[in-house]
């Protein structure tokens, strides 16, 4: 085999052994989504913690989390000031957080497509010309 053809090919397995359990992970950080909290002041204070949102838990980007869910009374609020949040229902209930593979994976994802697709098609067409060339040696 063609050395670099060796060395691409070692290359992009490399890129996929590393790259494709790293993948997985970063998708899996989304943790919170709205319907994970009883109330909208235990969904405001995980934004908080993060205003960034790495939970998408504002969608409409005005800084308010999870708008739909209902308000703690007043009495409420108090009693239960220093309760930590604890997810109440499960992940793929609806409102808030992923709804899918953000922009950069989706072209992160379509590149190493291509990449594979790419190397794999320069493989077949180097065996050929090296299977045609040895051919007209005999």
């Amino acid at each position: 085999m063609n050395i670099c053809t060796r060395t691409l090919s070692t290359a992009a397995l490399a890129l996929v052994a590393t790259v494709g359990p790293a993948a997985a992970v970063a998708h899996a950080q989304n943790n919170f989504n709205c319907p994970d909290f009883a109330f909208q002041e235990d969904a405001q204070a995980v934004f908080n913690s993060d205003p960034s949102d790495p939970n998408r838990l504002d969608a409409d980007n005005d800084g308010i989390a999870c708008e739909d869910l209902p308000h703690r009374s007043t009495a409420t609020a108090t009693a239960t000031a220093a309760a930590t949040v604890v997810p109440q229902r499960g992940v793929n209930a609806g409102l808030g957080g992923s709804t899918g593979p953000a922009d950069f994976e989706v072209v992160g994802g379509v590149g190493l497509t291509v990449l594979g697709v790419g190397l794999a098609a320069g493989h077949l067409v180097l065996r050929r010309r090296r299977r045609a060339a040895l051919g007209r040696r005999h």
